[in-house]
């Protein structure tokens, strides 16, 4: 307390004040052993000063008359006049700063917060767990009220998993529903006196002020005053933020708000007034972009309703004005006179949306579903699919500007495919101006709309923070995980346009060989060994048809065809499980339980680990034998199957596990974090909640590597797969405007296979990327492969080759590398450096390029350290050259004259087995862990 730290005191007393208390009692009163507080109240008299305390900086240095040894010395001397600092905080938290799209699912953004570092704000913290004081501040712009019971705005779940203080749903009605958690246990409803706004920008503050809640909707940029209202209650709220997370939006308990949040403030400590509340609406432009965006769209839907209302009416009466055929030329001959129903829309109208009404024209609308929302949907997709045509064509990359305006119609009629093809076009200038405010608007459009693509590109944006998105894991996870979610779905409903996700790269010239179609000699060699009864080559003509692999077009009835001819005729396990799971699903054929178990046990009895488990899915799912299940998954887990290691951890997060009383979260998060690292998707999507959450102690909060997961199960989606197989295809026919069109649409989604074939498209046709693209092709798309947590070898193949011709790489792309900043201002160094990351990234045994271009470089360094002179540098390269073409003619040779491929060795990436019974059903997939609103 009197000297200040040196190397003999390393930790005085630091105190802020100090009380000097002196007191008198008679001595026959005064008990030595007493404790001074007990003299001090039965002191005679009693009194006290406040003695000034000397901070810990100015203190003076004690003299030890001790000699430190000068490396001693030196050392501490480093640190000793060094006064720490504590990290600026407060109780103010930006929770969200950029619109977030809600497409009222069951996907959301999470936030979890810590303990104050600061002990005055943690001591408050504490204090206040029963007497909470705390407001929140959100813009929100709703576009519809809820379409369930409640739908998430913003709300706690504890660490046991159950609502918390405060806890905010949107009704059914538009109310505001606020759920609080009370001290003795019990939870407290309330709902507000009046409705939310729709498809209007408001600000919703709710502060909390022990038993008061004040709750204000304010409207618009200026904060007009639309509602205000106070509650009173008498009961004590328990209130802990930092024993649990927030979700914004839905979640696995509820359903999110269908519409946008816009920037978010907690005021954790603080009770704020409106007027002291600092939260504008941040991205004024963009918001003002979505509420014209909607504007517009309200309009286009309702001409397109009323429209094919109009011609549903006069469906009884078919003559019509702008249709004629024999039968009606006849009927206005011969028949009862009749009149066309007019439109009631004006030149001015007609004028502003000539497009659509020449669309409208032009389609027949008579077979257009009857409900409004279906019809205007239909509508949109025919408009969508004129305008893909088109761009399909030779020349389809000229037309791009001219469809911009049908395709924004289809984006308005709520096909929002067309959303993110807008989106694209305007992020990369693809034969349009950049404009990223325009690609934000679709971006955002198209993943509140549920497209899949869309929410991608803005998860990918997110977890990056390029293209003037911020860096926000949390965001990205909740983009991603929308869409990992409904990956398993997708992938079991075979509806729509998907196919396989294959990792195929337009510089492996042998992958490129083995993709067939129908009529491809691949394919017809595949189809005689089948015939001829060649297990292999059954299950993998199966799987192709199946999945829709290498090119071929699904056909999932051709496929199961061949499963049972395999199934049936030969003795193969696998072939035998893919039957049994077909006849289990009735897919192409009636179901057949009492076949499926027969055939099931008969792949099991041979000692296939996946049949091991369908058995176990047999007894949970029909027969309730969970003792069974148990005994047939711990088998196959044992046997190596990830389906059974998530099946396990299923019935322990059921609480359901034979043998075992209650719920166990903690095992379950063990067996699907082994099931995960065996490629299981559900179980991945655990893994990744549990990161992003970080309630269980065996996954410490990383949303970083929450993200990293979802991000993986989402790129197998079936509807990322098609796009990716429409740029091969299109690639493989040398139809370049479509190949780049394609490939630039799953790029911007952030799949590192694509962006790597993109940027090699732009290699091999640079007056075509030039010409269209606003955007430095190859540079940006290798840089952002090399991005990718898993990048492969190429991509610092690529980066060095960009070097070699003269480019820059910045700075901050070299710190993420993590590249020695010493080695920034030469590039010898970085090349070097990025030759032998490719080099230990390759997994070729043989000569890679990564390998040669590393013997180059070394190569070109000894020449130049021991010949100066300029004619012999260049001969030595021209004899290595020759040495390294021979090379590579060598293992040429080589590779033309070995052995022909395999059935199995036709893909590099066999596609998994037709299904597995823990995603037969997919509500067994999902555990019933479902929280019920309390109160």
């Amino acid at each position: 307390m009197v000297y200040r730290d040196d190397y003999f005191i390393r930790h005085s007393i630091a105190v802020s004040a100090v009380i000097l208390h002196a007191w008198i009692t008679h001595k026959h009163n005064g008990d030595l052993s007493a404790r001074w507080e007990e003299n001090f109240l039965h002191a005679i008299t009693k009194n006290f000063t406040l003695l000034k305390s000397v901070p810990p900086f100015e203190r003076p240095f004690k003299d030890h008359q001790v000699c430190l040894e000068w490396n001693m010395n030196y050392i501490w001397n480093l640190q000793a006049n060094k006064i720490p600092q504590c990290p600026l905080e407060n109780d103010v938290v930006n929770i969200l700063s950029f619109p977030y799209a809600s497409s009222g699912e069951n996907t959301g953004i999470v936030k979890k917060f810590q303990r104050f570092q600061n002990r005055e704000l943690e001591a408050t913290r504490r204090q206040r767990i029963d007497y909470p004081m705390f407001t929140i501040s959100v813009w929100l712009y709703l576009l519809h009220y809820c379409k369930a019971h409640l739908c998430g705005i913003l709300y706690f779940v504890d660490s046991n998993e159950m609502y918390g203080t405060p806890s905010l749903f949107l009704t059914e009605e538009g109310y505001l529903h606020i759920q609080m958690h009370l001290v003795k246990g019990e939870d407290l409803a309330v709902k507000t006196n009046f409705i939310l706004p729709l498809q209007k920008w408001f600000r919703l503050d709710i502060s909390f002020n022990g038993g008061q809640i004040i709750v204000t909707a304010n409207i618009g940029q200026d904060l007009k005053s639309y509602h205000n209202q106070s509650i009173i209650f008498r009961e004590d709220f328990y209130y802990n933020d930092t024993d649990g997370y927030f979700i914004l939006g839905g979640s696995r308990y509820a359903p999110g708000i269908e519409g946008f949040f816009g920037p978010m403030k907690y005021y954790r400590l603080s009770v704020m007034e409106t007027e002291q509340i600092f939260n504008p609406l941040f991205k004024k432009q963009l918001a003002d972009q979505i509420e014209l965006y909607y504007e517009r769209c309200a309009e286009i839907k309702e001409i397109v309703s009323l429209y094919a209302n109009i011609i549903w009416q006069d469906n009884d009466n078919p003559r019509m004005c702008n249709r004629k055929n024999y039968y009606l030329d006849l009927n206005a001959r011969y028949g009862r006179l009749s009149t066309c129903r007019s439109f009631p829309w004006g030149k001015e109208l007609k004028d502003r949306y000539l497009n659509l009404f020449q669309v409208l024209q032009e389609k027949d609308l008579s077979s257009v579903p009857g409900s409004q929302n279906d019809s205007v949907l239909e509508v949109g997709g025919r408009i969508f699919e004129k305008a893909v045509k088109r761009l399909s064509g030779i020349d389809g990359l000229h037309q791009i500007s001219s469809i911009i305006p049908s395709l924004m119609d289809s984006s308005c009629c709520g096909y929002h495919k067309a959303s993110y093809f807008l989106a694209v076009f305007y992020e990369t200038g693809l034969n349009v101006p950049i404009d990223h405010l325009q690609g934000m608007l679709y971006s955002l459009v198209g993943a509140q709309g549920s497209e899949r693509l869309s929410a991608m590109n803005l998860g990918y944006k997110h977890y990056q923070g390029i293209d003037d998105y911020p860096l926000d894991w949390e965001l990205s996870y909740a983009y991603y995980s929308n869409i990992a979610t409904k990956t398993p779905l997708d992938q079991h409903t075979l509806q729509g346009d998907q196919a396989y996700v294959e990792t195929i790269r337009l510089k492996d010239d042998e992958m490129l060989k083995v993709q067939t179609k129908e009529d491809g000699d691949v394919f017809m060699w595949l189809k005689h060994e089948a015939t001829r009864g060649n297990a292999a080559a059954q299950q993998r003509l199966a799987q192709m048809l199946f999945w829709g692999q290498q090119g071929v077009a699904k056909n999932p009835e051709a496929a199961i065809e061949w499963y049972a001819k395999g199934a049936l005729e030969t003795e193969d396990p696998a072939l035998i499980y893919d039957y049994a799971i077909v006849l289990f699903k009735g897919q192409g054929v009636q179901k057949n339980r009492r076949l499926a178990l027969e055939l099931m046990k008969k792949a099991a009895a041979k000692g296939l680990h996946q049949a091991v488990n369908g058995l176990g899915w047999y007894y949970h799912k029909f027969r309730k034998n969970y003792v069974k299940a148990a005994k047939y998954w711990l088998k196959a887990e044992e046997m190596g199957n990830p389906d059974a290691s998530y099946n396990l951890g299923v019935l322990y997060l059921d609480g359901i596990f034979p043998g075992v009383t209650g719920r166990n979260q903690t095992l379950a998060g063990e067996y699907f974090h082994k099931a995960a690292q065996g490629g299981h998707i559900e179980g991945t999507l655990w893994c990744s909640l549990y990161y992003m959450t970080g309630n269980l102690e065996t996954f410490p909060r990383d949303p970083e590597k929450a993200v990293v997961w979802a991000k993986h199960v989402a790129e197998k989606n079936g509807y990322l797969g098609h796009v990716i197989r429409k740029a091969l295809n299109a690639y493989l026919d040398m139809s370049w405007h479509e190949a780049l069109l394609y490939s630039v649409l799953a790029a911007e989604t952030g799949i590192e296979v694509s962006q790597t074939n993109l940027a090699h498209i732009c290699e091999e046709r640079p007056e075509l990327a030039r010409r269209y693209l606003g955007v430095n092709c190859v540079w940006r798309y290798y840089n952002f492969s090399v991005f990718q947590i898993d990048a492969p070898a190429f991509g610092f193949f690529n980066l060095a080759l960009l070097i070699e011709e003269g480019a820059t790489i910045p700075y901050h792309i070299l710190e993420y590398l993590e590249i020695d900043q010493t080695l920034h201002s030469n590039n010898i160094s970085i090349l070097q450096e990025l030759y032998e990351r490719c080099w230990s990234h390759s997994n070729e045994d043989s000569l890679s390029p990564c390998s040669l271009a590393l013997f180059y470089f070394y190569f070109r360094i000894v020449c130049n350290g021991i010949f100066h002179s300029t004619p012999i540098y260049f001969l030595g390269t021209f004899l290595v050259s020759i040495l390294i073409a021979l090379a590579v003619q060598y293992f040429q040779s080589v590779s033309a004259n070995g052995p022909p491929a395999s059935v199995s060795q036709l893909s590099s990436e066999i596609a998994p087995s037709i299904a597995n019974p823990a995603a037969l059903e997919q509500e067994e997939a999902i555990p019933a862990n479902n929280l019920e609103q309390r109160g």
